[in-house]
């Protein structure tokens, strides 16, 4: 099993909270996390239709026992259970006494913003950190490419797993049952068809009167989609930095997915040499990159400050990581040498930044890291030295 550097914050917020929500993707490992931290609960899923059942016979008498704990998988299987979570949390007032968790991250949000505020820590578990993926098997060594390829989900990550069935029974499955219950989308080819022209979008700004038309949908309906993409965790908007700046900058945010292994998948590629050769290499390694320090954050129970610097003039920071008031510049470059020409746009950040002490880094695909004149060169597997 993977070591989930998560699974301390989820356990420290069973000591504070009545309950605790761990929400995130499909297939992120929610389950076996949380069966792993909390072996001697009472584990309930909701999508099993007996348990289900069962529970809404009556589900304060099911859940009311002050000497059982519980797992609750698929919470949101069953709404009204948070309004009777509700009144057992004010009754009993035992710290963890319910852990939550779902795959319809946006269907549960509601539920527990609705009925439990104040009552429930909620936690987000994103796909496995470079980090997490040296805690199995031989991971350490593995080589950049074949990394992106795989993606960072667990599932494609353990031995005898076939990386490009996984994917595909993946989107199956979200399309069919996540996609559909929420969006009510009658044309699942279409909206498949979107996934593929996001994901060719990967790492670029994000036109959604350009992308629905393509599509053949309406700017409404492609503002929709990519919120509830980005609200299950499948993709995000990294947002243009602008404090301090002119109102020249360029102001439309850039579009990731979380897990690079989802995008190769769309892209149609079909190993880590492709990967390596494929004409979106850059953009996938830029998105593998910042994937993973949004994810150092999110294992932390932070909220990731993370933003990119486009300029007028056509020039741009891939990533400023703000800390404190205080941006940290980041480029990145899919390139395994180092050239003093990564420095370049690093250069120019640092003439027209307002802060007087500037920090950065280039982050490249080559294992060693090490420090030139004033800037900080680090191998992609060392992007906890960041956070």
């Amino acid at each position: 099993m993977f070591t989930r550097q998560l699974g301390t914050k989820i356990q420290d917020a069973s000591q504070m909270f009545y309950a605790v929500a761990v929400v995130g993707p499909r297939q992120s490992g929610k389950t076996t996390l949380l069966r792993h931290l909390f072996p001697d609960y009472h584990y309930l899923n909701l999508e099993d239709p007996d348990t289900l059942e069962k529970l809404k016979l009556d589900p304060r008498a099911f859940l009311s026992d002050k000497k059982k704990q519980y797992i609750i998988d698929e919470a949101q299987e069953y709404p009204d259970l948070f309004s009777f979570l509700l009144g057992i949390i004010d009754q009993n007032k035992i710290k963890g006494q319910f852990i939550l968790s779902g795959s319809q991250n946006f269907t549960l949000m509601e539920n527990i913003s609705q009925s439990l505020a104040g009552r429930v820590a909620v936690l987000e578990l994103l796909p496995l950190m470079f980090d997490e993926l040296k805690s199995y098997g031989s991971f350490a060594e593995a080589n950049i490419w074949k990394l992106v390829f795989q993606g960072s989900y667990p599932g494609p990550n353990y031995d005898g797993v076939e990386t490009s069935l996984w994917y595909k029974s993946y989107l199956q499955t979200y399309l069919q049952r996540d996609v559909r219950q929420v969006l009510n989308v009658r044309d699942l080819s279409q909206f498949h068809l979107f996934l593929k022209l996001c994901a060719g979008r990967h790492g670029q700004l994000l036109n959604l009167s350009e992308l629905g038309s393509e599509c053949g949908i309406s700017h409404t309906t492609a503002k929709q989609w990519i919120n509830i993409l980005e609200a299950s965790y499948v993709l995000f908007r990294l947002q243009p930095y602008y404090k301090n700046f002119n109102k020249r900058l360029v102001k439309t945010p850039k579009l990731y997915f979380f897990d690079s292994g989802l995008v190769c998948h769309l892209l149609g590629i079909e190993s880590g040499e492709h990967a390596q050769l494929h004409v979106s290499r850059g953009a996938l390694f830029e998105g593998y990159v910042v994937s993973e320090i949004a994810k150092h954050f999110y294992a932390r129970a932070k909220t990731p400050e993370l933003y990119f610097w486009n300029h007028h003039k056509g020039f741009e920071i891939d990533v400023l990581l703000e800390k404190q008031g205080i941006p940290t510049a980041i480029e990145i470059k899919s390139s395994s040498t180092f050239s003093s020409d990564f420095l370049t746009q690093l250069k120019k950040w640092e003439k027209l930044s307002a802060q007087n002490k500037v920090t950065s880094y280039v982050i490249y695909s080559g294992t060693e890291s090490f420090d030139i004149q004033d800037y900080h060169v680090l191998s992609y597997r060392a992007l906890s030295k960041l956070i």
